[in-house]
C-alpha cells in the first residue's frame, strides 16, 4: 500500500529556512488513483492546538493556495515524476513550530477539509 513519508524537519533558528519533502512510496494508492492525479496539501499541528491547513497545490502544480499566516514565506511545489511534494519555508518564526503533515485530496479547493491519505508527520522546531 502506498504511503506518504515526510522528511526534512528539524531544529532551526528564527529567520532560518527548511525544505520539507513528502514522497509517496509508490505510484498508485489503494483508491486506484496515482499520485499525479491528486491535489496535495501541507498541514501542521502545534502543541496543544488543532491541526491547521498550510498550503495546497493542484495535481498539475499550476494552482497554489496558502494560509494567510504563511503567505510570502512558504512555497509549495511538486514533482510528479518523483511522486513528491515539497514545502520550502523561509523566514521561519517560533510560531511555525509544529508537526507538519502532507496529505492527498480530490481538489486543492477542498483538501483543507477533505484530505484523504496522510503522512506520519515531521517535526519542525523554530527557536528564538
Amino acid at each position: 500500500q502506498v504511503q506518504l513519508v515526510e522528511s526534512g524537519g528539524g531544529l532551526v533558528q528564527a529567520g532560518g529556512s527548511l525544505r520539507l519533502s513528502c514522497a509517496a512510496s509508490g505510484r498508485t494508492f489503494a483508491s486506484g488513483r496515482t499520485f499525479s492525479s491528486y491535489a496535495m496539501g501541507w498541514f501542521r499541528q502545534a502543541p496543544g492546538k488543532e491541526r491547521e491547513f498550510v498550503a495546497a497545490i493542484s495535481w498539475s502544480g499550476h494552482r497554489l493556495y496558502y494560509a494567510d499566516s504563511v503567505k510570502g514565506r512558504f512555497t509549495i511545489s511538486r514533482d510528479n515524476a518523483k511522486n513528491t511534494v515539497y514545502l520550502q519555508m523561509i523566514s521561519l518564526k517560533p510560531e511555525d513550530t509544529a508537526v507538519y503533515y502532507c496529505a492527498t485530496g480530490d481538489s486543492e479547493h477542498t483538501i483543507a477539509t477533505m484530505a484523504q491519505y496522510w503522512g506520519q508527520g515531521t517535526l519542525v522546531t523554530v527557536s528564538e
